[in-house]
């Protein structure tokens, strides 16, 4: 595959992502698309690194870091929706907005 393809592919999933961010009022949902728009990122900085400097791995490490902060995000941001519907019964992103006032 050349690298037009990948960097094709990589603003698809981004711009599937902001679609998600941008029209959905779950948080769970808001957090998905999120998640795509992180994934169309690093798969194009992989990308570029693969297609710039073939032979060293610094972009490897680079993406390996990025989907592990990407994960520990992930799993924060659950925690915070799963404490919020505990407490107040609150999953839609009008209703969080309400609890600042």
């Amino acid at each position: 595959m050349t690298l037009e393809l990948f960097l094709l592919l990589a603003a698809a999933l981004f711009c599937i992502g902001l679609f998600g961010a941008l029209t959905q009022q779950s948080i769970v949902m808001l957090m998905m698309g999120l998640e795509l728009m992180l994934g169309g990122v690093i798969l194009a900085a992989a990308t570029a690194s693969y297609y710039i400097a073939p032979a060293t791995a610094d972009g490897q490490v680079l993406v390996v870091v990025a989907i592990t902060a990407m994960a520990l995000e992930m799993a924060i941001g659950f925690a915070v929706v799963t404490a919020l519907f505990r407490s107040r019964e609150v999953d839609m992103t009008d209703m969080a907005a309400e609890m600042k006032e």
